[in-house]
């Protein structure tokens, strides 16, 4: 009885052996398979991403003003290379050398003629900026992958969007390894030829740049008359986006787009006086300069101490008479010039885009012009007037442009491949002054030019009408002698106009020397440009 029961047990026990085996061996294929189904699921975890490629800012042409030069990187994976023909591709060998031997894929800069292999992945990757990069203070620049200046930042999402990324995914064993052979998968941008369309002219641009650069500090605007379009919008001292650190640095503030700042006027605004007198029946007045006039006991000088004699409007114009527009504006409507003045653009802002806003600058209130001497220094630009190269130039394109003033427009839309425009709007005017009132100051303009006068500077193969303007500041250099701001602003062709161009040289001192040689060979070089296009 015993051994049977023995033997009763023995089986027992090797039915419950027998059975615990199986579940494990259940368990294990469990375990196996589900090891297998992960290592399969963790196939493609291995992403490297080479630089991620940009929206393009574009010119009205659609002419890129940024992304204009290529350069190449290479993703790869070194146990699969011959590190010395690989080697002679790279731009860097050192720093090629370096990564190879960590034994891990990377990315190095290549040559454009770089072979692709399963090893071995190519990306043109366009560069943002580059040397002598035209319309830096437009175009802004970027900080940590986000735009923080210009259209940079103003369109940050649409030029850094979805779509931007390069990089090549590896499927890898178990140990992490790059399993050649298995197929990899390949992500190129796609946002490169979308991104915003200005209406720069992107030679034109790059002709003012070139033409002011003797400029220490100032602003050139010019604008397509008819339409209101910048053309070019240029400030100085430039920047490179490569050297922001030392720009924040420099006393002469080179990231301060000066084309949006305001700054004291001078005798350009003589223009907004004698519109408003056209308009009021008084644009034939005579007026006797002799030098001075007293206005409540206060003298004011006219720049030419002795005297101009007898002046006309016209004449007064040509040869920038303070005292004439001084005696003027005692007989107009103080109101109404004030109005003419705020209608022509003082005191408003010029919004081009976020972030890229002209400043309003300063319109002098009703209950100050009620003052005699705030009356007179206004007639001639000086006291608290202050106005941007934006606003000088719009109210310019309305002379020019027969009486219709344009809005200012910077951006002309977006595109999503580098042809087509959307979002385009048409341009926007109103009319600010009678047709026969522009055409007056026109002629005036343009006798300012032909005439014996400190705007003859702007003399030469185009003809053309413009002001000029030396702005006092009430600040002095070291030697005593006061700081001027120097302007001129004007049009051509002087029959037909078709270009607005308004020049600041920010303490630059007379206009006629400082600023009309910058106009004349702006001018000269868009007619020479459009002559031979």
């Amino acid at each position: 009885m015993r051994k049977r029961g023995e033997h009763g047990v023995l089986i027992l026990a090797a039915a419950f052996l027998l059975m615990f085996g199986l579940i494990s061996a259940d368990y294990f294929s469990i375990a196996c398979r589900q090891s297998y189904a992960d290592m399969a699921a963790e196939r493609e975890v291995l992403t490297v991403r080479a630089s991620d490629s940009q929206g393009t800012v574009y010119d009205r042409n659609m002419k890129p003003l940024c992304n204009t030069v290529e350069r190449y990187e290479a993703v790869a994976v070194p146990r699969a290379l011959n590190f010395e023909k690989t080697a002679d591709y790279a731009v860097d060998r050192e720093a090629f050398r370096t990564a190879f031997e960590k034994g891990v894929p990377f990315v190095f800069e290549c040559r454009n003629d770089t072979p692709e292999s399963d090893a071995l992945t190519v990306f043109p990757v366009p560069e943002r900026y580059t040397d002598g990069q035209p319309a830096q203070h437009i175009i802004g620049y970027i900080s940590e992958g986000k735009g923080v200046a210009g259209i940079e930042y103003a369109y940050d999402t649409i030029l850094r969007g979805n779509g931007g990324e390069n990089s090549v995914g590896y499927s890898v064993d178990g140990f992490g390894r790059v399993i050649i052979g298995d197929g990899k998968k390949v992500t190129r941008s796609s946002v490169g030829a979308s991104g915003v369309v200005t209406t720069i002219d992107r030679e034109i641009q790059m002709i003012c740049e070139e033409c002011g650069r003797e400029m220490n500090k100032g602003a050139i605007v010019v604008s397509d008359v008819s339409t209101g379009d910048i053309l070019a919008m240029v400030s100085f001292p430039q920047y490179t986006a490569g050297s922001i650190a030392e720009a924040l640095d420099d006393p002469d503030c080179p990231l301060i787009d000066r084309c949006l700042y305001s700054y004291g006027v001078g005798s350009i605004f003589k223009l907004v006086t004698a519109c408003e007198a056209i308009e009021e029946g008084k644009g034939d007045i005579i007026y006797d300069c002799k030098g001075s006039i007293n206005v409540n006991g206060q003298n004011f000088n006219c720049h030419r101490l002795d005297g101009h004699g007898a002046q006309n409007m016209s004449r007064a114009i040509t040869n920038s008479c303070n005292t004439y527009f001084i005696s003027l504006s005692q007989q107009l409507d103080t109101a109404r010039f004030r109005k003419k003045a705020q209608e022509l653009g003082f005191g408003r802002e010029n919004d081009l885009c976020a972030g890229i806003t002209g400043s309003t600058g300063v319109l002098p209130r009703a209950e100050e012009l009620s003052v005699p001497a705030e009356l007179a220094n206004f007639s001639f630009g000086q006291g608290r007037l202050t106005a941007t190269p934006l606003q000088i130039n719009r109210f310019t394109c309305a002379i020019a442009g027969g009486g219709e003033m344009p809005e200012l427009r910077l951006i002309r839309g977006l595109t999503a491949d580098g042809k087509e425009i959307s979002g385009e709007k048409s341009p926007q005017k109103v009319r600010v002054m009678e047709m026969r009132t522009a055409r007056l100051l026109r002629q005036m303009m343009t006798a300012a030019v032909r005439g014996n006068s400190e705007s003859n500077a702007v003399s030469g193969i185009v003809d053309c009408g413009a002001k000029t303007s030396t702005a006092q500041t009430g600040r002095y250099d070291a030697e005593g002698e006061e700081l001027c701001h120097a302007w001129i602003t004007g049009f051509f062709p002087a029959e037909a106009p078709e270009y607005a161009v308004t020049v600041l040289a920010e303490d630059g001192g007379y206009g006629n020397k400082a600023a009309a040689p910058v106009f004349r060979n702006i001018a000269e070089r868009i007619t020479k440009r459009v002559g031979t296009a």
